[in-house]
């Protein structure tokens, strides 16, 4: 499975449910042929370029860390074992590490963390320490029907407002 990439005081963390098949495969996240991950970032501003999956560890010179809610575990939504997910253990790393954001890279990611079953795309009121956290639409090819790019540009301009 695919482990952290995390940093002391990065720009955001982007937190998924759990690592798709193709990416627990390849050692890569965000590594499905239909996930709009990093075409997004680099279409949004966050990164100078679009990384491919395999180049996944540069997005840390870019300020950007990468985790899952559910880790040791891949596939879609359906066969995750939900249980095995570790809530203390996610916030204490955010609480440690000081990110800007944690952004949930889908419904159902943040769902899962802060135990909902219903929330809204965008940023929330809610903050661990001094972290903003913010939901953005699933860049999952599964999530095709449900995704918009807009909420990635306002995290986008969050982040660059927060850098300024």
């Amino acid at each position: 499975m695919l482990e952290d990439l995390l940093a002391p005081g990065l720009r955001l963390v982007v937190c998924g449910t759990a690592a798709g098949a193709v990416s627990a495969s390849k050692g890569h996240y965000y590594a499905g042929p239909g996930n709009r991950f990093w075409p997004t970032l680099y279409e949004v501003g966050l990164t100078p370029r679009r990384l491919m999956p395999r180049e996944y560890r540069e997005a840390l010179s870019f300020g950007i860390g990468l985790t899952d809610v559910v880790q040791g575990q891949a596939g879609g939504d359906a066969v995750i074992d939900f249980g095995r997910f570790d809530p203390d253990g996610l916030r204490d790393k955010i609480t440690r590490l000081k990110p800007a954001f944690l952004v949930f890279n889908g419904k159902k990611a943040a769902q899962v963390f802060l135990d909902r079953p219903r929330v809204a795309t965008g940023l929330l009121p809610d903050m661990i320490g001094e972290t903003q956290l913010f939901i953005a639409p699933s860049t999952s090819g599964a999530a095709s029907g449900f995704w918009s790019i807009e909420e990635w540009w306002e995290l986008a301009r969050l982040v660059r407002a927060g850098a300024d």
